[in-house]
């Protein structure tokens, strides 16, 4: 517990999941009546970063606390980076990558709990064409175009992922890539290429167990091949790709040059068709609030 009050910003995307989502306000509200902490409540709406910023900065919060899904959370770690501020994460997405990664509680007085009493955790970003961060996994190809049908469709919900994976198997197409990176310069033909600061979706499958968030690198995923039991694992199971399947490179700078325009994601927000990608890494970018220091891996 702190050794005194804190300012606390909390940053809630109120569409986020849609009509199954938490409303966190009055769930925050209750928590925090008892305690000398101090909060104020910003309601997300669209192009807020500027007057989220101006928040910030009249405010002089000590922590910042986003409520939504990994779009939320590239938000506000975009605007935190090299402020010092720590970040908080409250799920309230579909699929919640970067909780699910960070292993949040999904108990809501146990993930307020790390708000207040959480230890500090820094994160690595990935600069992606200058315009975008990444702070989770950004990738190209049928996971892309799995977010953009997931996105355009009226429902929500497992069983209408396991309809829109169905429609981007059925719709895969295998790309030709140049990949330019630290200690590869090659063309070669995928299903997907992942950037991937983190190790895992946010269902819990590993596709990238090299992810380590704050050692100043990220990996590339190279899918070569897959099959539909293959993908289906990026929502229901907790099992490793298929190495036989997937090359892993490690790099803090890439440059993919796709032959036709391929279907691109960063942090779970689709961003259009591209033919060129850029990728950057830039270390220790944010801090952020979790139960416990990630395990170092060896």
């Amino acid at each position: 517990m702190p050794s005194s009050p804190l300012k606390i910003l909390f940053i809630i995307n109120p569409s986020s999941g849609k009509k199954n989502s938490l409303d966190w306000e009055p769930v925050i509200e209750e928590y925090f009546k008892e305690l000398p902490h101090e909060i104020k409540l910003y309601q997300l709406e669209k192009d807020a970063e500027a007057t989220i910023k101006k928040i910030i900065s009249e405010y002089q919060p000590d922590r910042v606390v986003a409520a939504g899904g990994d779009g939320t959370v590239s938000l506000v770690g975009k605007i935190l980076q090299n402020t010092g501020i720590p970040m908080g994460i409250l799920r309230g997405g579909s699929a919640n990558g970067m909780a699910t990664e960070l292993a949040i509680p999904t108990d809501n007085k146990a993930a307020l709990d790390v708000i207040v009493s959480g230890v500090i955790q820094n994160c690595d970003a990935i600069r992606i064409n200058d315009d975008d961060f990444c702070f989770h996994l950004s990738d190209a190809g049928m996971n892309a175009q799995l977010i953009k049908y997931f996105d355009e469709s009226n429902f929500r919900g497992m069983w209408n992922y396991a309809r829109m994976l169905g429609k981007a198997f059925i719709n895969r197409s295998l790309m030709k890539v140049h990949i330019d990176a630290d200690g590869i310069n090659q063309t070669m033909h995928a299903y997907m290429v992942v950037i991937a600061n983190a190790s895992k979706y946010g269902t819990g499958a590993v596709i990238n167990p090299e992810g380590i968030i704050d050692d100043g690198k990220f990996e590339l995923v190279i899918v070569r091949k897959i099959a539909l039991s293959e993908f289906i694992k990026l929502f229901w199971s907790y099992k490793e790709f298929n190495p036989a399947k997937v090359e892993i490179f490690t790099t803090t700078k890439v440059e993919i040059r796709a032959k036709r325009k391929v279907h691109f994601q960063v942090d779970g927000e689709y961003k259009g068709k591209l033919k060129n990608i850029k990728a950057t890494v830039i270390p220790a970018a944010i801090r952020l609030l979790v139960t416990e220091l990630m395990d170092e891996k060896k």
